[in-house]
């Protein structure tokens, strides 16, 4: 490994016999515990930086858990360092908040694939290539949580360019997008599910995403309820069970 701190990813700071090949992805350290107390016999493996890494198991094969923190650069870097160890299935579990007045505070969405609208992804592909989730991983996440939205979500680099357009210098250009994004039907808008597909091709391995959507500040203008909502347990609920699903097609084939 090129870059390396005694001996180990330079970043998350874990070594390969102390994760899984199956990994969760939180954004915020203080839901790592809770994910893995979904798991049997979770560890703490690890705190760096943003990175605070547990692994347990389900259906008797290692699973982590690891925190990226916020944006798409540290996501990126984790889930190369972690693919670097060996893990080959990732499911992003995150927050959003809906575009569309359908999307309510407390619903579900599955990222089918993301608008490439941050900066992490251009170091890795064009702007032509498409940021898509893996299918077996989303197929795996429509059927742990069959009542979900599943579709388009956007990516950004700026969370106040979405909430205070108008402090910006580019808020044409921010306005103009967003309008552009209702009009093709994106569903919601998060961090870093763009980051995490493209980067995910690149290292040919499978990856998804499943959200939950905290409020939609489209209803709140059109006077709709829109209450906030944090608590993420059917979020996780729905990615342990997508990977039990995935851990068990797994042992099937070989």
């Amino acid at each position: 490994m090129k870059y390396s701190q005694n001996g180990l990813p330079y970043h998350i700071g874990v070594s390969a016999d102390q994760i899984g090949r199956y990994v969760l992805l939180p954004g915020d350290p203080k839901r790592v515990k809770k994910i893995a107390g979904h798991l049997d016999d979770p560890v703490k493996q690890g705190d760096s930086r943003e990175y605070e890494t547990w692994t347990g198991s389900l259906e008797g094969v290692p699973v982590t858990v690891m925190s990226t923190g916020i944006g798409g650069p540290s996501a990126a870097i984790g889930l190369e360092e972690l693919c670097d160890l060996g893990a080959h299935t990732f499911i992003r579990i995150g927050t959003c908040g809906g575009i569309q007045p359908e999307i309510r505070s407390g619903d579900l969405v599955i990222a089918q694939a993301a608008c490439r609208q941050e900066g992490t992804s251009r170091e890795y592909a064009p702007l032509s290539w498409p940021a898509v989730a893996d299918f077996a991983v989303t197929d795996a996440l429509h059927e742990a949580a069959p009542a979900a939205h599943i579709g388009v979500v956007q990516s950004k680099d700026s969370f106040y360019g979405q909430h205070d357009p108008d402090r910006m210098p580019v808020v044409d250009r921010l306005q103009g997008d967003w309008k552009a994004w209702k009009r093709l039907g994106v569903l919601a808008s998060e961090m870093e599910c763009a980051a995490l597909f493209t980067v995910a091709a690149y290292r040919h391995i499978r990856c998804g995403a499943i959200l939950l959507v905290m409020a939609n500040q489209e209803r709140e203008k059109a006077g709709l309820e829109n209450p906030v909502v944090r608590d993420t347990e059917a979020a996780i609920t729905a990615a342990v069970d997508a990977l039990r699903l995935l851990i068990r097609q797994e042992k099937q084939h070989d």
